[in-house]
């Protein structure tokens, strides 16, 4: 992800992804904007999250999981989350793809929101099927592109198939193996 990333610094308009969405850099004001911003966001929480599942921080470093979580609560509610919703409004791949991403960014928000409203009432169990959501949809980032190679790989789809394909293949998978972990974990 840092990869995919690195290649929009400095600002391009051109790279990447975004040499299939010319039309939308051209015609949507602030598409690049929200674009560039879940990027860099989307990363910050990605990094975060990792941390946050981190044994030795949640037990020797509580305030530093805590710091990190308001950041990582912030940057999805503010930032990651509203700018995926309106990139997602342009998907490609049509209302099915478009579905995908603005159900992911609801939820994402969802989530991240609850989890929130769980801790600030002392309800730590809640926080953390909650977080556990909201951190299996930020890695969806991810599981895309990993669907998208072995996709590409294993059955060449043209490229619009493959994005309503992958638009839901990169979080259900993620959420479904969360919820398979909170129901085992609750039935021990």
């Amino acid at each position: 992800m840092l990869n995919i990333t690195l290649k929009y610094i400095p600002y391009h308009t051109d790279v990447a992804f975004l040499q299939i969405k010319q039309s939308e850099v051209r015609e949507i004001p602030n598409y690049l904007f929200f674009f560039y911003l879940h990027v860099y966001t989307s990363l910050f929480v990605l990094l975060a999250g990792f941390t946050q599942f981190n044994t030795n921080i949640l037990s020797k470093h509580k305030s530093i999981h805590r710091w990190i979580g308001k950041m990582y609560v912030i940057v999805v509610l503010f930032f990651a989350a509203p700018s995926g919703f309106f990139i997602g409004c342009y998907a490609n791949g049509g209302t099915t793809s478009i579905i995908a991403f603005l159900v992911l960014a609801v939820l994402w928000f969802v989530f991240t929101l609850r989890s929130f409203i769980a801790i600030k009432k002392g309800d730590v169990i809640t926080h953390k099927k909650f977080m556990y959501r909201s951190f299996a949809l930020a890695f969806s980032a991810v599981t895309l592109r990993l669907w998208k190679v072995i996709l590409v790989y294993l059955f060449e789809p043209s490229p619009m198939d493959l994005y309503q394909i992958i638009a839901w293949l990169g979080w259900i998978p993620n959420l479904l193996f969360v919820e398979y972990l909170i129901i085992k974990k609750k039935k021990r």
